[in-house]
């Protein structure tokens, strides 16, 4: 995927940007492997409901990535993917994002900048994705971030 000018000059916060901040119980090293690491991204991956059965990627800038979250009620797949544009472990990570449409094809495409920074023994991980169609379709991402976050923060406990 070629570079998209509008997700460079994204890195602005607007009504169309969801940003989510959480203390987590882990250094960043943990918590970047936890993100990084496909072994421990699939035990924590999308939100309740959601089981990740498909991750895979080349964790370098220029690299690809994609998963497949298996709605566990009844099933349907939802295929994500995107490229990675920024690894400084344990620091900062920064990838596009875009869900598959009815046809298998990306559709649209957000830029994820996710920070890590040590407070003490914990871990403030600030995530941030920008830039959505309409402040709904932010909000409608925000409750599935924050559950998959929840996940993330049980794994990180079991550590």
């Amino acid at each position: 995927m070629a570079a998209n000018p509008r997700l460079d000059a994204a890195e602005a916060t607007d009504d169309r940007t969801l940003v989510i901040t959480r203390i987590l119980d882990a250094p960043p090293h943990l918590v970047f492997k936890a993100w990084t690491d496909p072994a421990a991204a699939r035990s924590w991956a999308g939100p309740r409901g959601f089981t990740a059965t498909h991750m895979d990627g080349e964790l370098r800038p220029g690299g690809t990535w994609r998963t497949c979250l298996r709605r566990d009620e009844d099933g349907k797949e939802l295929w994500q993917g995107g490229v990675y544009r920024e690894i400084v472990a344990p620091e900062r990570l920064v990838f596009t994002f875009a869900w598959d449409d009815e046809n298998g094809r990306p559709g649209h495409e957000t830029l994820v900048t996710i920070t890590f920074a040590a407070q003490g023994d914990k871990t403030r991980m600030t995530f941030r994705q920008a830039v959505f169609d309409s402040v709904g379709q932010r909000d409608g991402h925000q409750g599935g971030w924050s559950s998959a976050f929840e996940r993330l923060a049980e794994h990180l406990m079991q550590r």
